[in-house]
Formats: structure tokens, sequence, C-alpha cells
């Protein structure tokens, strides 16, 4: 009779654990992308309102890269000041940049590493985004290739940069991917770069995925889509 009690018990108790161990991996691999998308459209909605109800008080640099930068105000700490299209990622993938990469950001949108160049400058601008959990904005990075475009709107200045290597793994200790000359990418003096920063394995966070650009064009909201959104 004990016996039976004890297997009957650990019976259950094996169920009951199963059990929450499927309950957690679906919250881990649905439900935050469910609130992660919700809460990225709401992001992007809220730019979308502040752009349409009047012009955006940061002055950008004019047309050309070669242009002279003029003085901007600064970014406010966890809020959207731009969305980013990657075509690779397919034409319905628009995520939010916000300012920061702490843990309540990054869920939801992308963060603007604060200590980089701020966007379309001389300088590195870099941005993080989670690979798997909370919509899983850069999952496919590995297929980034040189060439690819990653385009971002601030409301007034389409800004379109062009990955120049394939995504390089790292430590995460390895700041120097952030300088605003990031030696490993190639780059030999100052220019208008990106950076895009994420996890590494898949599903794990030891090692960090890089993938840097140039600036490669910008021009005014008023022209339309760039060329990189409309093939």
């Amino acid at each position: 009779m004990a016996v039976r009690l004890i297997v009957r018990t650990f019976s259950e108790l094996c169920v009951t654990v199963g059990t929450v161990i499927v309950l957690f991996v679906v919250y881990v691999l649905f439900w935050t992308g469910v609130q992660a998308d919700r809460a990225m459209d709401g992001q992007i909605d809220r730019l979308e309102e502040q752009w349409s109800t009047g012009p955006v008080p940061d002055a950008k640099p004019a047309e050309g890269d070669g242009e002279p930068e003029r003085q901007q105000k600064p970014y406010e700490d966890g809020a959207p000041f731009a969305v980013m299209y990657i075509p690779r990622f397919g034409s319905g993938w628009a995520k939010p940049v916000l300012e920061g990469t702490d843990t309540g950001t990054l869920k939801k949108g992308l963060g603007h590493y604060a200590r980089t160049a701020r966007l379309g400058t001389t300088g590195n601008f870099a941005v993080a985004g989670h690979r798997r959990t909370y919509g899983d904005p850069f999952k496919d990075v590995p297929e980034l290739r040189p060439g690819d475009a990653v385009v971002l709107g601030d409301g007034t200045t389409w800004f379109t940069y062009r990955i120049d290597r394939e995504p390089h793994r790292t430590l995460p200790t390895d700041t120097a991917v952030l300088d605003p000359v990031p030696e490993k990418a190639g780059y030999a003096g100052p220019g208008r770069y990106l950076t895009l920063t994420t996890c590494e394995p898949e599903w794990g966070h030891s090692h960090r995925l890089i993938v840097w650009a140039h600036l490669d064009a910008t021009q005014p909201v008023e022209r339309g889509k760039p060329d990189a959104l409309r093939s």
C-alpha cells in the first residue's frame, strides 16, 4: 500500500513538473513573442502619431554622406525615435529603435547603445536586439550578407546603410566592436557606421554576433521610400 502511494505521488509530481515545463516553454516561445509584437507595434504607432502632428524636433544631416551635421537634441531614455527595416528579413519586417539597451527596453523593440553615435552622424550608431524570445527581432541576423541594406527612418529622413561583411562572432566582453571606428570591421578612419549586435548561439548568450555597415545614402521622406525598400 505504501509503495503504491509513493509511486502514485511520484507520478503526479512528474505530471505537475512536466506541465510547468510545457507552460514555461509556451511562455518563452510564444507568449513573449505575442507581447513583444504588440509592444513593438505600439511603439511604431507612437512614432507615426508624433511624426504626423508636426516636424521631428531633432535636426538631421542634410542629404549626402559628406554634408555637415547639425546640432541634435538628446534621445529620451526608453523612448522610440526611429524605425528599422531590413529587406533581407522580408517586406513586413519593421522594428522600432528605442534609446537604451536595458531589459525592459529590449522587450519593446531594438535598443540604441546610448554611448554610441546618433543616427546618421559620424561615428558608430550601434543597436542591440534579441535573437530569440520577445519577438525574435534579430533571429535571422546570420543570413545577412555584404551589400544588404539596413534602412532607418526618423520621420524626416531615410538613412540607408549597406552591410560590409558577414556577421562576426565574438565575446560579450569585446566592447571594441562599438568603437567609433570599429577596426575589426576593416574600417580605417572616421565614417558614418552602423553596428548590429545580438546573442550567439541562437538559444544562448555565451557569444555575440556583430554586423557592421556604412551609411550609403540619405533622402528626405518627402521624396518617398528609398530604393532599398522598393525592390
